[in-house]
C-alpha cells in the first residue's frame, strides 16, 4: 500500500510516517518511480510506535526498543524492558523535580496572597 493509505488505516499523518522512516523506526521499499510501498504489517507497526511515543518516549529509545519485535527474543526482552524502566524512572525523576516547583510556586502564590491581605481595598468609583 502507498503512504496515504497507510495513513488513514493507521490514522496518523503522512507527515509522522516520513519522520518515522527517517528516524529508522519504518521502513517502505520504492516503486520505480520513487513513490513508498508498505506492507499491511506495518499498520501495526505504526500503532505500536505511537503507543511508544504516548508513553512519553523519544524516537531514539524507541530505535532501542525495536529488537524487541523485529528479533524476538528473551536477550531483546530483558533489553527492552531495561530501557523501559530507565525511562521510568526519567520520569519519575522529572515528575518529582516538577512537584518541587509547583510546591514552590504554591508557598509563592501564599505569600502573594498574605501580601494582597495588607493592602488597602480599591477606591470606590465616583458615582455620577
Amino acid at each position: 500500500m502507498r503512504i496515504g493509505e497507510l495513513a488513514a488505516r493507521a490514522r496518523v499523518s503522512v507527515r509522522s510516517l516520513r519522520y518515522y522512516e527517517e528516524q529508522g523506526l519504518l521502513t517502505s521499499t520504492r516503486s520505480p518511480s520513487g513513490q513508498r510501498h508498505y506492507t499491511d504489517g506495518e499498520i501495526e507497526r505504526v500503532g505500536f510506535i505511537q503507543r511508544l511515543y504516548a508513553a512519553g518516549l523519544s524516537s531514539r529509545t524507541i530505535a532501542e526498543l525495536l529488537p524487541c519485535v523485529d528479533s524476538p527474543s528473551t536477550e531483546n526482552s530483558d533489553t527492552a524492558l531495561e530501557r523501559m524502566a530507565q525511562e521510568r524512572d526519567r520520569l519519575c525523576d522529572h515528575i518529582a523535580e516538577l512537584t518541587r516547583t509547583r510546591e514552590a510556586l504554591d508557598a509563592l502564590m501564599a505569600t502573594a496572597r498574605a501580601h494582597r491581605e495588607t493592602l488597602p481595598p480599591p477606591a470606590t468609583a465616583a458615582r455620577a
